[in-house]
């Protein structure tokens, strides 16, 4: 089951993502806070503010996955243990291009959590846990966010997608309007104390600007800009690729701006957004074709351990 919505958050997501990593991969010394408007629209719009969405999608995801499985096999979780298997050598070769890559990470937390939670039944308690689990970390943030972002996502997947994307508007547009003031003014405490994102007002900040960028995108997508948005979707299905490839072509470009030598962060932006774009239009290309992305279709070969069709003809 494709669900537009979802895939336009994943591609959406993979844009910040690029931008942040143009930055971390290409090793560019991040300014400090006194200088100006770069370095505090990176910490407050950017960094740390995606990798939740991306987060929470991936738990999502998991419990789409685990359900659309139960009638192919007698054995959904032992799928899904393959799948979340096989990611772990990704993850680890890609982590040789890019140390601070999320795919070992994902992998390894998916197991340890992910699957023991898909015995419990309903969602209420996946939730909770999740909700526990991820107030307890903005102490630390990081990583250790992973855990109770997989969580949401699986508690939301359980509790149906399709129901929370059939909220009314006037419930998302309360949702966008309390994330929204939430994040407005703790990204202006985080400004006022000159705290980067390892500090917990700036931890709980990413939290909660991810959280109005979710719900925005979800209102919009009910506008006339829908269409527009939708643009996204491709790069949504084929997020795996994206976001290995994305790697490759921003070291590429280093090699001939050299972005890491200074802080530059019109530079750096404007090479992750053209990385973006370069994604988005293969995307566009290779789903008129394909049914599943190069790297999403070979992984999941992998996880059913035979060829899976990919051709739309």
């Amino acid at each position: 089951m494709r669900l537009t919505e979802v895939d336009v958050l994943r591609g959406f997501a993979l844009f910040g993502i690029t931008l942040v990593n143009t930055v971390g991969i290409t090793g560019m010394p991040t300014s400090g806070p006194d200088d100006g408007l770069g370095h505090w629209a990176y910490e407050t719009l950017l960094h740390q503010r995606f990798f939740p969405i991306f987060s929470f999608l991936f738990g999502l995801s998991f419990g789409l996955f685990l359900d659309g499985v139960q009638s192919q096999t007698h054995s959904p979780r032992l799928v899904m243990l393959a799948r979340l298997g096989f990611l772990i050598p990704l993850g680890a070769l890609h982590r040789l291009f890019q140390p601070r890559e999320v795919l070992l990470t994902y992998a390894v937390v998916g197991l340890v959590v992910l699957l023991p939670a898909s015995l419990i039944p309903g969602w209420r308690l996946i939730l909770t846990l999740g909700g526990v689990a991820t107030a307890a970390a903005a102490a630390v943030g990081g990583i250790t966010l992973i855990p109770g972002l997989f969580l949401v996502g699986f508690g939301a997947a359980r509790y149906g997608v399709e129901k929370l994307l059939g909220l009314s508007t006037g419930r998302i547009r309360n949702v966008l309007g309390v994330t929204g003031v939430l994040a407005v003014a703790l990204n202006s405490l985080q400004i006022g104390k000159g705290v980067d994102s390892g500090s917990v007002p700036a931890t709980v900040a990413g939290l909660a600007t991810a959280a109005a960028y979710v719900a925005a995108v979800v209102l919009l997508m009910r506008t006339r800009i829908r269409r527009a948005l939708g643009a996204l979707a491709p790069l949504g299905r084929t997020a795996l690729t994206g976001y290995l490839a994305a790697t490759l072509l921003i070291l590429a470009a280093d090699r001939l701006l050299r972005i890491g030598d200074e802080p530059d962060y019109g530079m750096a932006f404007s090479t992750g957004a053209g990385v973006f774009l370069v994604e988005l239009a293969f995307s566009w290309l290779w789903l008129r074709r394909a049914r599943y992305g190069p790297f999403e279709w070979a992984w999941r070969c992998l996880t059913w351990w035979r060829i899976v069709p990919n051709g739309r003809g």
